[in-house]
């Protein structure tokens, strides 16, 4: 095959995979929009707090707590480990617009936050959600200037708001009630 064959053969796999692509992304069923807020959160929150609670995952629900508060915390005050430049600026801004897109994340729920301390299992539960929605409230309330994240880089307070509540919604996915 010579060059302009191989050319243009490449155009049309490499068209034709981004087709199927965008063909997934659209079809894919997303989340109401009108979800995807601190406030709806905090009210998914509130009617879990007294329940009966069961993890199906990996982590304990007091782990999935804290590490969705010390997402929400990192964003107004710094994370402690970034992915390189370039990621933020096209894996990690790719991968944040196909969620938002779709209204929903999925990433591994047993990956900890790069650099963050390490979060102890099987403490009170109840503390975790509550520290859990008065993080959230904070976000809610705060004014000031918000660290980059560490896959997505810089958001907007909007873009945050709706990277928390996916990330949040994610995890509540492997809790039953």
């Amino acid at each position: 095959m010579n060059r302009r064959q191989f050319f243009k053969s490449s155009l049309v796999i490499g068209g034709s995979l981004a087709g199927v692509g965008t063909g997934a992304i659209l079809f894919t069923e997303s989340a109401n929009r009108l979800d995807l807020k601190v406030s709806t959160a905090l009210q998914r929150l509130a009617l879990l707090s007294n329940k009966n609670l069961v993890k199906t995952g990996e982590w304990d629900i007091y782990k999935i707590f804290m590490h969705c508060a010390q997402s929400v915390e990192y964003s107004m005050s710094e994370f402690p480990e970034h992915k390189s430049n370039f990621f933020k600026h096209t894996i990690g801004k790719l991968a944040f617009s196909i969620f938002e897109s779709k209204g929903k994340m999925t990433h591994g729920l047993s990956e900890s936050i790069p650099g963050s301390p390490l979060i102890k299992s099987s403490l009170d539960t109840k503390a975790a959600l509550n520290h859990l929605q008065n993080s959230l409230i904070d976000f809610e309330n705060y004014k000031g200037k918000l660290a980059p994240h560490f896959a997505y880089g810089e958001l907007t307070k909007h873009e945050y708001e709706i990277a928390h509540v996916m990330h949040l919604y994610n995890h509540l996915e492997e809790i039953q009630s």
